[in-house]
């Protein structure tokens, strides 16, 4: 019995413990529970004040923006039309391009408007505004006709054309040729003056881009009209008024050619120029600058549009005024310009009354200031037989783009090859004998002259001297009357040592177009010759400019430059500068300056008594420079191959020597040919010459 009292006992104590640790364990978990839910409490008031925190930050101090957010998600913006561009001005502050208001009858499609719409609606725009419907082609009347009798035009066609349609042997457009094509006179002559009105302004509301704004008349739009338009645009679905702008010129057509062109709002980008606008977020609707100086500067020009909320009637609010583009200021001088121009044009007239000048027909002038390349005036004339007269065209855009055989005023440019290569020592004496290579004809200056330094060689322009300085540069061996061998590499060290003038490379003009001029691609020992006296490569007027400005400048090449300053158009005079250019310089010669002063030293001869040029510029005004002459050639037929040999003339020169401020540049192409059985050689390069540069010394020399 006692063993099993004792293990009665054994079995009881298990269950006392059991229970202390039930009453243990109940106690930890409620304190687990009170510390998790004090720590969830301490995290949901966390969260609450970030939650707070955060509200508070958006719908307070964010509150405007997020606003702004959301109405640019919610408000539609559209854009107004293109705004006026910036003026321009010509160095002195004479306004030469501005923008006169005009008024606008346009039309813009609206979804509503089925082909039948737009046709009641041409037919209602008909009866209040007058439009000229002259250039209503007979097409575009035929398919108004089409439009108007459907079921004629469909009886047009026959049933086995239908078929073939269906069988895809025809399309669309070639039912609508057929149609076109059978519809008759007869079936025309129903259409009265209105009808061809209406027909008109149809095509005009269907004309180019299918969204775009529609020009329907914008000259000559009468009080009434544009009145009567504004007050009905609620019935007349599309169609609006608004004042748009044109390009004024003061001047007239003075520089215009460069001023450049800007594209009208019924034809807005030009085709060819729509993806490089489209990409810059232009409209295709837009007014662009589509050439020379309103294309080049169009960033600087074109206007910021006004912007409109639309509302939720239809009805639009500005929300953000649009301005003018800024003003830009030009270094040219358009008084300067028009003298010039018209000092051109009464020469080459003067000129065509004189014998032997048939293929002769244009002219070009530059002046610049060689120190900071600011071009003062550039002009290019030509003259044309027309109507029994002559009558004379602006040719100033064949400055950059109309390359021409100069002659001899590269022999500057020569001299310093030579001087650089060794080929020619300062002072160096040569006898002006022709040059005989085997198989050719001699190769001699224009008359003999005799001994000479290098000096006297540029004055009297020897041809012979640059001659001899090609063969030492190109390591020939001449002897008279016998086969020539030269190193070729001769041709690069020239092209080298010209591309450092600005002869043969881009000089940097501000405008869209330049040429290169011609490179010839033969390296025979004569062509050579023929290189350094400027009878072989081919250089544009502006290289010429460029290359006489770095003379000018002790070797200092100048990018040249039309635009002079940028103005803000914040107010209606210049007073806000905006930006100012700054004089560029591309290179300086690799020569010594002893060479350059050489060089210098003879162009002064040149224009000095007993010198090629005198009497191109007065001497009081210490010029110095250098003239050209060059064999040319034309095609007079027109069949794609020149066949006769004329003579170009050239000048370049620069004033004061000693202090130069000023270059000219001079070009009269094809001014004589020899076939005409005279030898009277026309004076009409250095007649403009001495009347352009008269002219600049009155206005710039007082």
């Amino acid at each position: 019995m006692r063993r099993k009292t004792l293990n009665y006992h054994r079995r009881i104590k298990p269950q006392s413990n059991f229970k202390y640790s039930y009453y243990r364990v109940n106690r930890d978990i409620k304190d687990i529970a009170n510390k998790r839910y004090n720590i969830l409490t301490v995290l949901i008031v966390m969260i609450m004040g970030l939650l707070f925190t955060r509200l508070f930050y958006l719908q307070v101090i964010k509150s405007e923006y997020y606003l702004s957010k959301v109405r640019a998600q919610v408000d539609k913006l559209i854009e107004g039309s293109t705004a006026p561009r910036g003026r321009i001005y010509d160095r002195n502050h004479r306004l030469i391009v501005d923008n006169v208001p005009t008024k606008v009858i346009y039309y813009q499609k609206n979804s509503k408007n089925t082909t039948k719409k737009e046709i009641e609606l041409a037919y209602k725009v008909a009866d209040i505004i007058d439009v000229d419907f002259s250039k209503l082609s007979n097409t575009s009347l035929k398919e108004f006709w089409i439009l108007n009798n459907s079921s004629k035009a469909r009886n047009k066609i026959t049933k086995e054309e239908w078929k073939k349609l269906s069988q895809r042997k025809l399309d669309a457009d070639d039912i609508k040729k057929l149609q076109l094509k059978r519809i008759t006179s007869d079936d025309l002559k129903k259409y009265n003056d209105h009808d061809k009105e209406a027909a008109y302004i149809y095509y005009l509301m269907n004309k180019g881009y299918s969204k775009s704004e529609k020009i329907i008349k914008r000259e000559n739009i009468t009080d009434e009209e544009y009145a009567e338009i504004s007050e009905n645009s609620h019935n007349l679905v599309g169609f609006n008024t608004r004042l748009d702008w044109d390009r004024t010129y003061p001047y007239g057509d003075t520089f215009k050619a460069i001023l450049g062109s800007v594209s009208t709002t019924e034809n807005g980008i030009p085709y060819e120029l729509k993806d490089y606008y489209t990409s810059k977020g232009y409209s295709l609707n837009d007014r662009v600058g589509t050439s020379y100086l309103e294309y080049q500067y169009e960033d600087i020009l074109r206007g910021t549009k006004n912007k409109y909320k639309t509302n939720s009637d239809g009805s639009n609010t500005l929300v953000e005024k649009g301005t003018r583009g800024n003003d830009i200021v030009l270094t040219i001088d358009i008084e300067l310009q028009k003298a010039v121009e018209e000092i051109i044009d009464q020469e080459m007239r003067k000129a065509k009354d004189e014998p032997n000048t048939e293929y002769y027909n244009r002219s070009f002038v530059i002046i610049s200031d060689p120190k900071t390349g600011a071009i003062l005036t550039m002009a290019g004339r030509q003259i044309v037989k027309q109507d029994g007269g002559y009558k004379i065209y602006d040719y100033t855009p064949g400055i950059t783009t109309s390359p021409v055989v100069v002659g001899s005023v590269v022999k500057g440019a020569s001299n310093i090859v030579g001087y650089n290569t060794g080929a020619l020592t300062i002072g160096e004496r040569r006898n002006d004998s022709c040059i005989k290579i085997a198989a050719t004809p001699p190769k001699c200056s224009w008359k003999y002259l005799g001994n000479l330094d290098d000096i006297t060689a540029l004055k009297l322009s020897s041809n012979t001297y640059q001659f001899r300085t090609a063969l030492k540069v190109a390591k020939a061996n001449y002897v008279y009357n016998k086969p020539l061998v030269i190193d070729k590499s001769a041709f690069m060290t020239y092209r080298n040592t010209f591309a450092e003038f600005g002869l043969g490379v881009k000089t940097g003009i501000d405008l869209p177009v330049e040429s290169l001029g011609y490179k010839g691609g033969s390296e025979v020992a004569g062509h050579l010759l023929d290189f350094a006296i400027g009878q072989y490569d081919t250089y544009t007027p502006i290289q010429l400019s460029q290359y006489i400005g770095t003379i000018a400048s002790s070797g200092y090449r100048m990018q040249p430059h039309l635009l002079n300053s940028v103005y803000s158009s914040n107010s209606n005079d210049l007073t806000n500068l905006y930006s100012e250019v700054k004089p560029k310089v591309l290179n300086k010669l690799n020569t010594k300056d002893e060479y350059l002063d050489r060089v210098k030293k003879g162009f002064e001869k040149v224009l000095d008594y007993g010198g090629t040029g005198i009497g191109y510029i007065d001497l009081k005004y210490k010029p110095a420079g250098k003239t050209g002459t060059s064999e040319s050639f034309v095609d007079t037929n027109n069949d794609g191959k020149i066949d006769t040999e004329t003579v170009t003339n050239t000048f370049v020169a620069y004033a004061p020597s000693d202090n130069p401020t000023v270059t000219f540049t001079v070009i009269s192409p094809d001014i004589y040919n020899y076939k005409s059985g005279t030898t009277y050689q026309t004076s009409v390069n250095r007649r403009i010459a001495k009347a352009v540069s008269e002219k600049y010394f009155e206005l710039y020399n007082k």
